[in-house]
């Protein structure tokens, strides 16, 4: 399944009229204990409504109270936007992502209303790319493991490491081929990887092998990489069948959400040694993680850290003013989510 495609979208709509300094009303979305970085930047060109700046007051009080005309809402990381929250902002015609995923917004509502939603996949996909490749060359070539190895001074008393496995060559099915699933793709051809997809229907323009059913795609790949966008469809997506078609010395490296992979049964594959590992980013818990990993020199796990970089930051800012300013000057979205 791929996450959402997100293209510029020419607007139809018209900015309200101002007086001479008033600017555009945003309401901004974010959990209490998250922190809103480009504060600064977004003030010098909005008007922000942060139900947090009135902490007596609850969120949805001060959104009946105060956002009434708000045709602008920025949801911050994945604070979670209902179809009661939209229910409180019946002006709304935008809402700006600012996270890879958008399975905490509803979707449907916004569909439903005609609201225009933006993801921010553009701006970590690079990173996101570079993390599963360097996952699964860590679990390949066993590099953690390499490395407690030496540090645990086993060196002199076991002698030789374990060998791992080569990377290039390696049949490569990638689920979801969205931003991130291409440039997985793209870092794996260099490799000389045999790239093979799973997605909601075959894109035109690649030239991979694509499979509609992921069991399929499991049964002729070494390697399963996971980013697609987490939804009612892909809850699961990688489940007990899935895993044996992958076979016995098949990897599974899973970037995207935890609740795509049945962690319960990925976890007694492990175990019991019938799958050649996996590098974990993502969990169904977190930051929870299961016990039984802990001990496995086999797998690599991450704390949901693949897209977070300096960069990935500065860029998000950017995406995230980019989208604004196109919507309140009647030009084309940056990184509109197309509806299927």
């Amino acid at each position: 399944m791929a996450t959402k495609e997100e293209q510029p979208q020419v607007l139809e709509n018209k900015e309200e009229p101002k007086e001479d300094g008033e600017l555009p009303l945003v309401v901004v979305l974010r959990s209490k204990n998250f922190s809103l970085p480009l504060e600064d930047r977004l003030q010098s060109h909005f008007h922000l409504l942060d139900p947090n700046d009135s902490p007596d007051e609850s969120t949805e009080s001060f959104l009946s109270r105060h956002a009434y005309s708000a045709r602008a809402l920025l949801c911050v990381a994945l604070t979670p936007l209902t179809a009661d929250t939209l229910g409180l902002l019946p002006s709304l015609e935008l809402v700006v992502g600012s996270s890879a995923g958008l399975e905490h917004i509803d979707l449907h509502e916004c569909r439903r209303r005609g609201i225009m939603v933006t993801g921010a996949s553009a701006a970590f996909c690079e990173d996101a790319a570079d993390y599963a490749v360097a996952l699964l060359i860590d679990v390949l070539r066993r590099i953690s493991a390499a490395d407690r190895f030496v540090r645990g001074r086993l060196w002199p008393v076991k002698g030789e490491h374990p060998l791992g496995f080569k990377l290039g060559g390696k049949r490569v099915g990638i689920v979801g081929l969205g931003n991130i699933g291409s440039q997985i793709a793209k870092r794996l051809v260099a490799f000389g990887c045999s790239i093979a997809y799973n997605s909601r229907k075959k894109k035109p323009s690649v030239p991979f092998p694509y499979y509609a059913n992921v069991w399929d795609l499991a049964a002729n790949s070494d390697v399963l990489i996971v980013c697609c966008a987490l939804t009612e469809d892909t809850h699961h997506i990688i489940n007990k069948d899935v895993t044996t078609a992958l076979g016995k010395e098949g990897v599974i490296i899973n970037v995207g959400r935890g609740p795509l992979v049945d962690e319960k049964e990925l976890v007694q594959f492990l175990v019991r040694g019938e799958i050649g590992g996996a590098g974990l980013d993502v969990f169904e818990n977190e930051p929870d993680v299961p016990k039984e990993l802990f001990k496995l020199d086999n797998v690599v796990l991450s704390p949901h850290c693949a897209v977070v970089t300096l960069e990935s930051f500065a860029a998000l800012q950017d995406l995230v003013m980019a989208n604004l300013k196109a919507f309140f000057s009647n030009k084309p979205l940056v990184s509109l989510v197309q509806n299927e």
